[in-house]
């Protein structure tokens, strides 16, 4: 029997001022999301990936203190306790990237991946911290080592319910190496929640990881949010999230601007039938590629 599994991504704009108290932010993204998770249920998603840090705005695009408000402790922080109750509720395999405290003062970009039951079954912390200027604007950017520890917890892949389901979040796309990795790792399902603005990225949405997608054999979801996030208005969040199959061919792919739940049947037997005719995995050469990891 084929083995198909039903996934989704939620791609939604934020409703309010990054001026806003910091509680506001958080109580009303959730339930914004709340109302796109039933949907995706509705639809019959059996996995699905939530944008990065979903309960707010995009605040890397200035450098302040106020959003370490915004971290929580994972898992046990109260949004992954939420969220263990909608998964358990819908049956549905969720990954829910949020800003995790570990210590005071250590903060991480981390997605919590959630099982069907509603079980916690680890985390992803996002590995590759950029510290860019985006739009016009010298003082709007993604100044997110401000904000952000580099991950430390390798690429984990994570056994659900429905399939093996690996993440790397936003600015690992431009990396192929944790890419690589997750493959080796035996993902079948890679998830990258994201938050990218028109004029810095776009024109390498949909080329880099329909690539990595190819050269690793697995399906791959891409997702960017939508509109723009005032008062900072460094850049257009283009939306366009999308699946990928392990040939690189799209699946289902987002509006630009719209509030939206992006699903893709896929058939996870096509991961086996690509391997078997490009041996990417057999013909590596790992003993010639010292060069890649010297400093």
């Amino acid at each position: 029997m084929p083995r198909v599994v039903r996934c989704g991504l939620i791609q939604a704009h934020h409703p309010l001022s990054g001026e806003e108290p910091v509680a506001r932010h958080k109580e009303v993204a959730i339930e914004q999301h709340l109302k796109l998770i039933d949907e995706a249920a509705q639809k019959g998603v059996q996995i699905l990936c939530l944008q990065e840090i979903f309960y707010g705005p995009y605040f890397p695009a200035e450098q302040t203190v106020k959003w370490y408000d915004s971290t929580e402790p994972i898992p046990d922080g109260p949004t992954t306790k939420l969220m263990q109750q909608v998964a358990k509720k819908h049956r549905m395999v969720m990954v829910v990237p949020m800003y995790e405290v570990e210590n005071t003062g250590v903060y991480y970009n981390t997605a919590a991946v959630i099982d069907a039951d509603g079980s916690y079954l680890g985390k992803y912390r996002k590995t590759h911290i950029p510290h860019v200027q985006a739009g016009k604007n010298p003082h709007t950017g993604f100044w997110e080592k401000h904000y952000f520890r580099p991950g430390n917890l390798g690429y984990p892949v994570f056994d659900t319910a429905y399939a093996r389901v690996g993440v790397y979040i936003c600015y690992d796309r431009h990396f192929p190496e944790g890419a690589r990795c997750l493959g080796l790792n035996g993902a079948e399902v890679v998830l990258n929640p994201s938050a990218t603005v028109a004029g810095l990225s776009e024109y390498l949405w949909k080329l880099e990881q329909p690539a990595h997608a190819v050269a690793n054999g697995y399906f791959l979801g891409a997702i960017n949010r939508v509109g723009w996030e005032a008062p900072w208005n460094m850049g257009e969040f283009y939306g366009q999230s999308y699946f990928v199959d392990p040939r690189g061919n799209f699946l289902a792919a987002g509006s630009r601007d719209k509030d939206e739940v992006v699903v893709a049947d896929l058939d996870l037997d096509m991961i086996r039938e690509v391997r078997n005719i490009w041996q990417f995995y057999r013909d590596r050469r790992p003993e010639m590629y010292d060069e890649i990891v010297e400093p």
